[in-house]
């Protein structure tokens, strides 16, 4: 039991990663026709996050994959009940990459207009949708004991699910204005800040229904009944949101974007520390539900993969954060021109 727990908080650590890596590029792409007034404005969003953006997508992979392997049933079934939500996502996400390479190489309107379209829907749809899945896993799917989906597309867009959706929406989109905060000056700089400062208000009232929503909407709050202790992870979040904002009036942009970063964590984390030992909860029958001992794969696979992990995450996360720390500085006019600029 002690392993299957050990990687039900890695599967979780690795979804939050993900969403605190991705989450400012999706945001810069949501913010894209709003703070991009000019064609050199969305070159330097694009810019900014250019280096990055594709090594984020390593912790989807890697979430996918641990999912797989050492929760397999629980990915036949997420992969079965969630089909057309995840298929959307993988869909937008690579023609927001595609978008990235194809933008720059005509000048024409016409061109760039749709690229400029894929780019902030390829932006806007996987956030939306990663929280209305989130949303609808705290609150259970309805599949039955062979793991068949009852409902549709539209069986997730429950008011709870909606407003998952939209927190997350929320969560990246100040996560990329304080990105581009950092690494953009003058009028796109100004209109970022400006950005953080309108949606950090909003952020606070949409997290914090969405926690007491989740009061009636899920079982969430039964862990934390009995162990209060996990409330520390909502203090956490809350305690993010507010330094971040702290330090962007004091225009101490990287470290506000790092307390953005612990805000996502640890509000990822409010739902998987209430789900425990849930996976993917049946909303039809509580005992249908797969959980991180009934879908586990063997003790020994379990062992195994746990080897590989300790060795190669911390070497990945040093280096995103050697990474990040790179490309922290400010982007140049002159930059654009770059051969490998895009």
């Amino acid at each position: 039991m002690i392993m299957q727990s050990i990687w039900f908080f890695l599967w979780g650590l690795l979804w939050a990663l993900f969403f605190m890596t991705s989450g400012f590029d999706l945001g810069i792409g949501i913010l894209y026709p709003f703070l991009g007034k000019t064609d050199t404005d969305k070159k330097m969003m694009i810019n900014s996050l250019g280096p990055l953006w594709d090594g984020n997508e390593v912790w989807l992979i890697t979430a996918g994959g641990v999912t797989f392997a050492a929760f397999p049933l629980v990915y036949a079934t997420m992969f079965s009940t969630l089909y057309v939500p995840l298929m959307l996502i993988l869909f937008t996400l690579i023609i927001r990459g595609v978008s990235f390479e194809f933008r720059g190489l005509s000048e024409k309107k016409a061109w760039t207009f749709i690229w400029d379209s894929c780019i902030f829907v390829g932006s806007l749809a996987p956030a939306l949708l990663f929280g209305v899945a989130f949303a609808n896993i705290f609150s259970g799917i309805p599949f039955d004991a062979n793991g068949v989906f009852q409902g549709n597309l539209f069986t997730l867009l429950t008011p709870y699910g909606i407003l998952g959706g939209i927190v997350f929406v929320l969560l990246f989109a100040m996560h990329g204005s304080l990105w581009l905060c950092i690494r953009t000056e003058n009028d796109l700089q100004a209109r970022s800040i400006k950005a953080v400062s309108v949606l950090w208000p909003v952020i606070v009232a949409g997290v914090a229904g969405f926690v007491a929503y989740s009061k009636f909407a899920t079982n969430l709050f039964e862990n934390y009944s009995k162990y209060p202790a996990l409330y520390l992870i909502i203090v956490l979040a809350v305690a993010g949101l507010v330094v971040a904002r702290i330090l962007a009036a004091k225009k101490m942009y990287f470290r506000a974007w790092g307390a953005s970063c612990v805000a996502i964590v640890f509000t990822t984390f409010f739902g998987i520390a209430g789900l425990f030992p849930n996976l993917f909860p049946s909303s039809i029958d509580k005992n249908l539900s797969l959980t991180a001992f009934n879908s586990s794969s063997s003790p020994l696979t379990l062992r195994i993969m746990l080897i590989v992990v300790l060795i190669f995450i911390p070497m990945v996360l040093a280096y995103q954060g050697w990474a990040y720390k790179l490309f922290s500085h400010k982007i140049k006019e002159e930059d654009l021109h770059h051969e490998e600029a895009y």
